[in-house]
């Protein structure tokens, strides 16, 4: 009989990381097995010093022994100390329900990094340059090197590297890691990131060097909305080269200052502005040894840096693909104009020829305007604008260094003569796996569904951004915690999320509020006149980010941990609240509100009624926003602490919430079901959020359906009450309307922007129109995930994968397709912390065919629309008798039956 295999072996939920910093890490595996009803009933683990232990079946370090849990996430290491630069070899393996022994897993392995500050032996280099960068010309990057010598029978190589800005690595000229911005951003004024390689077998016996190019990125580079230079003034860089012999001694290189320092053909380069790059100043072998540096000053030592250095635990930067060109023409005054055919975040590469000095500029934008011209105006102080100078002769191939853009089209124009030849547009984001899957019969909702995927990619940049164009790209608290199950369904999220959440709790302000935006920068007035220091903190659906991603995370993935680190920063944030708003209503302006919702009547008419309760981009009053994530926020609360089994907190949350929702009830709803503001976001929020009395819910449902077909079937939320509006609608029993607001082409809906052509998410849903063109420049991306929140929606209700109950993780699932709106067929995968698990679904001939994947060691709950009184099958056998299947009854119009893992094949008859 076939038995469990245990694979997909992570510690801390990363593949074989390196130099992390969590002295009892997590480990985590799924286990395989292809027939049905396959389950974990225990488990061991073996942790060793070397493979070769694991061989012999020896855990050195630990030996859980045999463990009897179906646990096979979180499980945290409980063997000898780890010390800082332990390695660690593991492996696993499983038994099934039957108590049978399954095979070994393959190894896996970490290894920790520096543990201790005082283990860092080198001191912060870098060229102190005193310019004021402008968008025009921002500063130079720097080019590090040093030159050293290694002896014969090394063991080990290591490097620790980390900076103040961003930098890239070469040894002996070989490029190290392909991450492309470390560190990542991260809130300098708190901490910065390390990054650990092992170059064991790049080393060599003799002369060996160490190549560095340092820029400017989020430390000292325009950043948001707020200017240059806002962490810093100069970027710094610090490494430590641990070498470890066979005979045991040890050498160790680190950063000093007899480094030597120069400028180079990277001649200005921003984030943001873009990259300059003057091939003629190429310096050939600069970063391998034997080069000639006489002209090189000493590199200047810089101030120690007295916040955290500490090891980064997400997934990097990376190049995860490229696109070629989807069209390609010349205008008539020599400029190229590219399309890519996709929106996308990254950079140009291009084969260029001409001659010595010709200087070719390289324009990115979204979209065209109506005469065909690269459109530009929603960039706002954002250049996005690269410059390469030509050397002459062959080969010359123009790639930026430290720069990104939010593109589908490129315009290349030079002041004088020159050819292009192969170009790539190459895709640049945090290197998340990808997870879910989901196809349909309707066209426009396929390319909907890659719209979402292609505006993640596009903003999962270290921290989840709202654009990845103009000068923002902020961690907008808002938009990321409401896109947050969607970003679950696309990718794993796990350690990206944590991550964030850090820098969340850094930005926390010592009253217990959350900014808005995360990492966060402080300062003076920004080029907007406006003082982002006070404004942009504690607003409502904005500030509730952490409780709401830290949770995410927990249902998500099963990560208790997370909820425990940031126990008492949530806490003090719900505390802030109470202090501020005791009575229970949340009454503060401005606010953010429903961003970009859709007036559903003259706006003239609405702020004569609510006053500085509303404004044009939010039609729902603040306070009954506000209050109602208040509320949420203290539910979330409690529900926090009872995972964590902190009983007393939970009981006082739960009052809190239900303080919070009679006062709702009491200042906002009349007796008639009847919510302040009468919007379609109030009704939904205050249904989802179960802020209603049973008895008022009936009317509030019965309103907030008559608001939607009034309107001919249109939504008028916006980024936070569309996610509440969809749910809504299906938990209320009105699925089929929430599948008209899917499906709907005019504007506004999502398949509006898919009709004009849109390859990623508008951040608003009149981006553009045929009527008035493209909106306010002053704020109109085109590649914004707030309203791909509908991705998650789709997941669950279209590909019918979802959580059953409260239960963490995927390993009690939902399954539950609706064959709703015309759509005849759909094809779903989801890989969670399970494994994969799968659906297909079409009709033909009246009948539904449902096939369903469960992964071992999970279960499921099918539902299987059906005519009441008629056989459902699993293959060729009544369900109800097939093996590895229970009936539970009937429910909805569906037949609803509990399934262990493995295939199934459910048939039924639909009504007519």
């Amino acid at each position: 009989m076939e038995t469990l295999r245990a694979q997909r072996l992570r510690a801390e939920n990363l593949d074989d990381p390196l130099g992390i910093d969590v002295e009892r890490p997590r480990l985590g595996w799924i286990v395989d097995c292809g027939r049905r009803g396959a389950a974990q009933s225990a488990y061991r683990v073996l942790v060793a010093t070397r493979p070769e232990l694991l061989d012999e079946e020896k855990g050195d370090l630990w030996d859980s022994g045999v463990v009897t849990s179906a646990a096979t996430q979180q499980v945290e290491y409980a063997g000898k100390k780890l010390v800082s630069e332990q390695r660690a070899y593991w492996k696993v393996r499983a038994w099934d329900e039957l108590g049978h022994e399954g095979p070994w897993s393959g190894t896996g392995c970490w290894s920790m990094g520096l543990l201790s500050r005082d283990e860092w032996r080198g001191v912060w280099i870098g060229s102190k340059k005193d310019v004021k960068p402008t968008k025009e010309k921002p500063k130079p990057n720097v080019y590090l090197r040093k030159d050293f010598g290694a002896r014969a029978g090394v063991r080990r190589a290591t490097v620790y590297a980390t900076a103040l800005g961003l930098y890239r690595l070469w040894l002996n000229g070989e490029r190290v890691g392909k991450d492309v911005f470390s560190p990542e951003w991260t809130d300098y004024h708190v901490r910065v990131q390390y990054q650990t390689y092992d170059v064991t077998d790049r080393l060599r016996e003799g002369d060996n060097a160490v190549g560095v190019l340092l820029g400017q990125g989020w430390y000292s580079g325009y950043i948001g909305m707020f200017g240059f230079q806002k962490y810093g003034m100069d970027p710094a860089f610090l490494l430590q080269f641990n070498i470890e012999y066979e005979d045991g001694s040890r050498d160790c290189v680190t950063t000093d200052g007899s480094w030597t320092a120069s400028l180079g053909p990277v001649v200005s380069s921003d984030l943001q502005m873009g990259e300059t790059i003057d091939a003629r100043l190429e310096m050939p072998g600069w970063n391998a040894p034997g080069f000639a540096d006489t002209a090189w000053t000493s590199a200047d030592v810089m101030y120690d840096y007295r916040g955290w250095i500490v090891a980064q635990m997400s997934r990097p930067i990376r190049e995860t693909g490229e696109r070629t060109p989807y069209s390609l023409r010349w205008t008539p005054d020599g400029r190229v104009l590219i399309d890519f055919g996709q929106n996308l975040a990254g950079w140009l590469r291009a084969s260029i020829k001409g001659e010595a000095g010709t200087r070719i500029t390289f324009r990115f934008g979204e979209a065209l305007d109506a005469s065909g011209v690269l459109y530009t105006d929603n960039l706002r102080f954002a250049r996005q604008t690269d410059v390469y100078v030509c050397r002459g002769g062959d080969g010359e191939v123009f790639e930026p260094t430290f720069t990104y853009h939010g593109f589908r089209y490129v315009e290349l124009s030079g002041d004088g003569p020159f050819e292009l030849g192969e170009t790539a547009a190459v895709v640049v984001h945090s290197e998340l796996p990808e997870t879910g899957e989901l196809e349909t019969s309707h066209p426009l909702v396929n390319r909907l569904i890659e719209n979402v995927r292609w505006t993640q990619r596009a903003n999962f940049m270290s921290v989840p951004t709202d654009c990845p164009q103009r000068d923002e790209r902020h961690g907008w608290t808002g938009d990321g915690q409401i896109f947050s199950g969607t970003a679950a369904y696309f990718m794993d999220v796990s350690a990206f999320y944590a991550k964030w959440l850090v820098d969340l709790e850094d930005a926390q302000r010592p009253t217990g509020a959350y900014t808005d935006f995360a990492p966060f920068i402080f300062g003076p007035k920004t080029e907007f006149d406006n003082d982002f220091t006070y404004t942009h903190t504690a607003s409502a659906g904005w500030a509730d980010a952490p409780l709401i991603v830290a949770w995410l995370l927990y249902e998500t993935y099963g990560d208790r941990r997370v909820l425990r680190k940031h126990y008492a920063s949530m806490k003090r944030w719900v505390e802030f609240n109470r202090a501020l708003f005791p009575d229970g209503i949340r009454d503060d302006v401005s606010q953010y509100g429903d961003w970009l919702s859709v007036n559903e009547r003259p706006f003239e008419e609405r702020i004569a009624e609510f006053g500085r309760m509303v404004s044009h981009y939010s039609t729902t009053p603040y306070d009954i926003f506000s209050t109602a994530y208040m509320a949420y926020s203290a539910k979330l609360m409690s529900d926090i602490a009872a995972a964590l089994g902190e009983e007393e907190d939970r009981r006082t949350y739960r009052e809190r919430f239900e303080h919070i929702r009679t006062a709702f009830i009491d200042r906002f709803v009349d007796g008639e079901g009847q919510i302040k503001g009468d919007t379609q976001t109030a009704y939904a929020m205050a249904l989802e959020l179960d802020l209603l009395p049973e008895r008022l819910r009936e009317a509030a449902v019965s309103r907030l359906v008559g608001k939607i077909r009034e309107l001919g079937d249109m939504a008028t939320t916006g980024f936070l009450g569309t996610k509440f509006l969809m749910d809504a609608l299906v938990r209320e029993g009105h699925a089929d309307l929430a599948f008209r607001l899917l499906l709907r082409e005019e504007y506004p809906s999502w398949l509006y922007s898919v009709r004009q052509g849109a390859t990623t998410i508008w951040e608003r849903w009149d981006g553009w129109t045929e009527e008035r063109g493209f909106q306010d420049p002053g704020m109109n991306s085109l590649c914004h995930y707030a309203f791909g929140s509908v991705g998650e929606w789709l997941f669950r209700n279209v590909g019918g994968i979802g959580r059953e109950g409260a239960e963490a993780g995927f390993g009690a699932l939902l399954i539950r397709p609706r064959p709703l709106g015309g759509l005849t067929f759909a094809r779903c995968r989801y890989d969670g912390v399970s494994g994969p698990a799968a659906t297909e679904w079409r009709i033909a001939n009246g009948e539904f065919l449902l096939n369903v994947e469960v992964p071992a060691n999970a279960t499921a709950l099918v539902y299987v629309p059906s005519v009441e009184g008629t056989e459902v099958l699993e293959g060729d056998t009544p369900a109800r008798l097939a093996e590895g299947i229970s009936e539970v009854g009937r429910e909805d119009g569906c037949a609803v039956f509990r399934i262990g893992s493995g295939k199934y094949s459910f048939v039924s008859l639909l009504p007519v």
